[in-house]
């Protein structure tokens, strides 16, 4: 698919753009914007959602970015590691931090599986 460049943008798109530039402090746009530029509404939408969950919570910054390479990883989305990995390690994540994140995802995902196959049932106590 053919990525929109803001040359080519439609004004609706231009404005969401702009909105990016302006509010990341950059005149890049991701390839990811680009792409989702061909339906405007998806495109706002997205853009919309995104401010809102990854701005300021309950928690920081950098866990956020964490918590999106985690599930990036299981899903195998390449473009999201590596966009959030760059975000990640410009909000102070380590190699170390990185590496533990890693381990915590690779166990999980291979006791999520164990519990799935063997059908494992919630102890009581767990339950709310």
């Amino acid at each position: 698919m053919k990525l929109i460049e803001y040359a080519d943008a439609s004004p609706e798109v231009q404005e969401v753009y702009d909105d990016i530039m302006a509010k990341r402090k950059t005149d890049y746009i991701n390839n990811f914007w680009k792409a989702l530029a061909h339906d405007p509404v998806t495109l706002k939408r997205t853009w919309d959602s995104i401010q809102q969950i990854m701005g300021p919570g309950e928690l920081d910054p950098l866990m956020k970015e964490l918590l999106y390479i985690a599930v990036s990883v299981t899903n195998g989305c390449e473009y999201c590691i590596a966009s959030h990995t760059a975000g990640a390690r410009a909000k102070g994540m380590t190699d170390g931090m990185f590496g533990e994140m890693m381990a915590v995802v690779g166990m999980a995902n291979e006791t999520n599986r164990l519990v799935a196959g063997y059908r494992v049932p919630v102890d009581d106590r767990f339950k709310e």
